[in-house]
């Protein structure tokens, strides 16, 4: 594409807040590899430590744009989040990237099978015997209640027959604090994203029950979210913000370009983390257990393939009735459906794709979980697998 070609950036200079995950590598190589520069920008990188210091510092116009968790936006635009600011994204930043895992001394308890992968669903029913006989509740964590963890949480430990309100304790933890508190026993598990499921498995700490790929397959994670506000004042920096993350994927998608991200992410100012706590994930090896052979899926954390971009609303709709069934609410089609097409810009997206040439799909809406392999959407659009543990198949109203 000609940049030339591009409206000048209305602000060349951003603050970008991201946090201590492996999923943050867009942001990270569009950085290293000058991608954002490409596009005219100069980006100051923000590590931060919290959801809830993301969410604040977007709303409040300290950071210019954030990686944000995929939900989080459908919850802060109207203020169900105690926050209402209006958020809206047009990129995608990842699919998956998360998992479940429990203390060591609780995975050894369960006496599962001997295998390199536990079975997800015989490691909840085994975890619910365990929770019958404890004389004290079990305290396991998420990093944010409205969060794609808190509901693949749920969603695991009810495909075992736990009640997440009744039967455990559920609290909010950020990520690179998980491992800590499990090590001192403070909590007994947590889902949290890489690498911290990795770290905790390494250092013998804890087992990984199941990925959140295995709860669904490609599920949406982070998004790049600026408010809407900020999005008017500056159409053309936050278009060439995208381009810039969107080609950052791209590069991602090349198995030999992974091999290097990974000592680029263990630098100081990034995860600051050994390069093999990294690896596991990025590279789509991902060892369950100390003692375990590590397990193949190259769509562990997903960038670009699958047309990964993409903002879907049929997505945002599930996590959007999710939430509302976590909060014992009922969605109403009337104000969902214009909150969600606020918020999930596939316009914005249909955007920057085109001036990249990248192929995109020309629906906003699909159906969700019916799907065990890559399969050919409409317009030949590639798609991989979106199968959701026990099941569970949504299909949204407008699809």
């Amino acid at each position: 594409m000609n940049i030339n070609s591009l409206s000048p950036a209305e602000k060349n200079n951003l603050d970008i807040g991201f946090m201590r995950l492996t999923d943050s590598a867009p942001l990270i190589i569009a950085q290293e590899k000058h991608f954002f520069e490409r596009f005219g920008l100069t980006v100051n990188l923000k590590r931060e430590v919290s959801w809830a210091n993301i969410r604040d510092k977007v709303a409040i116009g300290s950071l210019d744009a954030a990686q944000m968790l995929a939900p989080m936006p459908l919850l802060t635009s109207p203020g169900i989040d105690h926050c209402k600011s209006p958020f809206i994204t047009g990129l995608m930043l990842s699919l998956n990237g998360n998992a479940i895992t429990l203390a060591e001394k609780i995975s050894k308890q369960l006496d599962l099978p001997p295998s390199d992968q536990p079975d997800p669903i015989l490691a909840a029913q085994r975890l619910k015997k365990f929770i019958e006989t404890q004389p004290r509740q079990l305290t396991l964590a998420t990093v944010y209640p409205y969060s794609l963890h808190t509901f693949q949480l749920r969603h695991w430990l009810q495909s075992g027959g736990i009640s997440p309100d009744r039967d455990i304790k559920i609290i909010v933890l950020p990520p690179e604090q998980m491992v800590d508190n499990l090590a001192r026993g403070l909590i007994d598990g947590f889902c949290v994203g890489e690498p911290w499921n990795t770290v905790a498995v390494q250092s013998g700490i804890g087992s990984t029950m199941v990925s959140g790929y295995q709860i669904w397959n490609n599920a949406p994670e982070k998004i790049l979210a600026v408010t809407e506000r900020w999005h008017q004042q500056n159409p053309s920096t936050h278009l060439r913000l995208r381009l810039a993350l969107m080609e950052a994927a791209s590069w991602l998608s090349d198995p030999e370009n992974r091999q290097l991200a990974i000592s680029i992410l263990a630098r100081k100012q990034y995860l600051n983390l050994p390069e093999h706590m990294i690896k596991p994930a990025l590279l789509g090896n991902f060892q369950y257990s100390k003692q375990s052979k590590a397990v193949e899926n190259t769509d562990f954390i997903v960038f670009h393939r699958y047309h990964a971009g993409f903002p879907w609303r049929s997505r945002a709709e599930y996590l959007l009735r999710k939430n509302f069934e976590l909060q014992g609410r009922t969605a109403d089609r009337n104000k969902i459906y214009p909150l969600i097409k606020k918020v999930y810009r596939t316009d914005l997206y249909r955007e920057a794709a085109a001036l990249l040439g990248y192929d995109c799909p020309t629906d906003d809406y699909k159906d969700e979980g019916k799907n065990n392999t890559t399969y050919t959407f409409s317009a030949g659009i590639q798609l991989g697998p979106d199968l959701i543990l026990n099941g569970e198949t949504f299909s949204p109203c407008l699809c």
